[in-house]
Parts: C-alpha cells; structure tokens; sequence
C-alpha cells in the first residue's frame, strides 16, 4: 500500500489544479486530434451498448454488422471484467472501429480507455472526477457524463472538461435495475436549456418509442437491446440511423 497511495492522492489531488493546468477542457480543446474528435461527436446520433456476445460467439460480424449499418460510438458494457480481459476484447472493438470509421468508447475506467486508445471515456456520476480522469487520459480522448435529473443534466452540460452527456434512464431498463425512469420529461427538460454540447437519450430507447424521444427534443440516442436483441442487429441499426437523421 505504502508504495502506490502517494501516487493515488496525488493523482486525485489534480482535480484541485487551476483552471490553468494544461488538462483544462478550455486549453486541450484546440489539439487538433480532439478537435476531430468533438466533431464527431456532435455528427454522432446512434451510440450502442453490447457485452462481448459471448452465448452467440458472433462478436465480429455482430460489430461489422452495426458498425457498417449507420451506429456512430460503440461502447462495451460488460460488468465483472478483469482489465487484461477487456483490453483484449477491446482490441476487437478498435479493430471494427477503425474498418468502418467509427468511434469506440470505454465506461468507467479512465486507465483502461488510455490503454486501449479509446476514443470516448463514459463516466457515471459516482466515477472519477473529470479533472483526475482527463489527467489519465490526456488532451485525446472525449468525455462524456451520466445524468438522471435535471440538476444532474444541468451540472454535466456546464462542467468543465465534459464533452457529452446522456440523460435517463428514459424508461426502466434492466441493464440498470433498480433505476426509477425519469421519463421524457427529462428529456423535454434538457432539450428547452437548449446546452452547447451534444446529449443523448438514454434507458429503454427502442425502435417503438423513438418517435416519443424525438418528440420530446433528443436527437441523439443510446441504444442496447434494441438492436442487441434483435433478430437483425444490421436492420435495427440502420432504421434507428434513418429515424434519427431525419429527426435531426
């Protein structure tokens, strides 16, 4: 313990630099990488959830499938993983990514996005602070923040070194039991404070209750079992893409 507590404490104790330091969304905006990088994020409009697809054993042509059928960021969600087992699952999702020009991000573990070259770090409200996380990370990778209410929304759209957020869970969701919904008002709440940087539905968002999203002012969404489950992962890519390109 002796040896790496000092170098934990002083790592968190960055989230207590000026606004100056050199990691400061501010500042670290101009690289011209993460300049990139934001852009397309604010094209981005479908962002999908998938574990590893370990009882189908279809990980590949699964990603191929949705990567080439209109999903913008690809996020692997799956609880329980040591850090050698999600790099190594990581390094397949890269791969996708790269074959069609998408964008791949990591939840959580800000150590794991660096490791892997992530594209997108996703950090929940009880995650890392931001300041510590891009310390990690460096100027490259963009960072994106959960929200369940309208307090929450309004904080991730306003603070520092955020470069998204999600707002829900719309509608309950297994994926996060235990979660009340917070209903399309949130979603109306956020869409009438009309924030600066880009934000996404999130919590029980399928095909069937899309237009009620876009009604309620999201024009960005996170998907999960909607196309995980579906019959045809590819067709339930490329509808969700449609609607939304024509919603926005």
């Amino acid at each position: 313990m002796a040896g790496w507590f000092p170098a934990v404490f002083s790592l968190y104790h960055l989230a207590d630099r000026p606004r100056s330091a050199p990691w400061h969304h501010d500042l670290v905006s101009t690289d011209p990488v993460r300049a990139d990088l934001r852009t397309r994020l604010a094209d981005a409009r479908l962002y999908l959830c998938t574990d590893a697809r370990r009882s189908r054993g279809d990980l590949v042509p699964f990603l191929d499938a949705v990567l080439g059928a209109g999903v913008d960021i690809i996020q692997l969600r799956e609880k329980g993983l040591e850090a050698g087992q999600e790099l190594a699952l990581l390094e397949v999702f890269a791969d996708a990514c790269r074959r069609h020009g998408r964008l791949l991000a990591v939840n959580d573990r800000a150590d794991v996005a660096l490791a892997a070259g992530a594209d997108v770090l996703h950090l929940g409200q009880d995650d890392l602070p931001v300041p510590v996380a891009r310390a990690i990370l460096g100027p490259g990778p963009v960072i994106g923040r959960s929200s369940h209410s309208p307090a929450q929304a309004d904080a991730a759209a306003a603070e520092p070194g955020v470069d998204y957020f999600c707002a829900g869970p719309v509608w309950t969701t297994p994926t996060k039991p235990g979660r009340p919904a917070t209903g399309l008002r949130l979603l109306r709440h956020v869409a009438q404070s009309a924030p600066a940087r880009p934000w996404f539905a999130i919590g029980g968002v399928s095909l069937a209750r899309l237009d009620e999203v876009l009604a309620a002012g999201a024009t960005r969404v996170v998907v999960v079992r909607a196309i995980t489950e579906a019959d045809d992962p590819a067709a339930a890519a490329q509808a969700f893409a449609r609607r939304l390109a024509a919603g926005s």
